[in-house]
């Protein structure tokens, strides 16, 4: 692994708990994470009650896009955190993969993603401390 770790968040559709986690990893850790996410089957935009439910805790995250995970990006990536994607996500030798089973946020409103939001904080942070990476915020 390099100085500057290299994360790539991977679902299926690319648009909630993918893009909600790489907010907050570019959030907290800054430039110290290279963050990366994509999907399998990406959705054509972010989820709306994400980017508010990340809005409310000062990220913005609605020029997000979600996007397909290439094989470049895979093999560039230090640590693959996947997020439900089941055996649509790639798995490449000799990389670490770390699997992250949250409820999709898919369809539901800010209400009910508000608990996704702040247990995908708390998994965040814990992969930070196992990064040797410390919090900014």
């Amino acid at each position: 692994m390099s100085d500057t770790p290299i994360v790539l968040f991977l679902c299926v559709h690319n648009a909630g708990r993918s893009q909600m986690a790489a907010g907050w990893l570019q959030h907290l850790a800054q430039d110290r994470v290279q963050v990366l996410s994509a999907g399998s089957e990406p959705a054509e935009h972010v989820n709306p009650a994400a980017v508010e439910a990340m809005a409310e805790v000062g990220i913005d995250i609605a020029d997000a896009r979600p996007e397909r995970w290439t094989e470049e990006t895979l093999e560039a990536t230090d640590v693959v955190v996947t997020m439900g994607c089941g055996d649509t996500c790639p798995v490449l030798p000799g990389k670490r993969y770390v699997d992250w089973p949250l409820e999709d946020p898919a369809g539901k409103g800010v209400d009910a993603v508000r608990p996704i939001r702040d247990q995908i904080r708390a998994r965040v942070e814990g992969l930070m401390s196992e990064l040797g990476v410390t919090d900014t915020d």
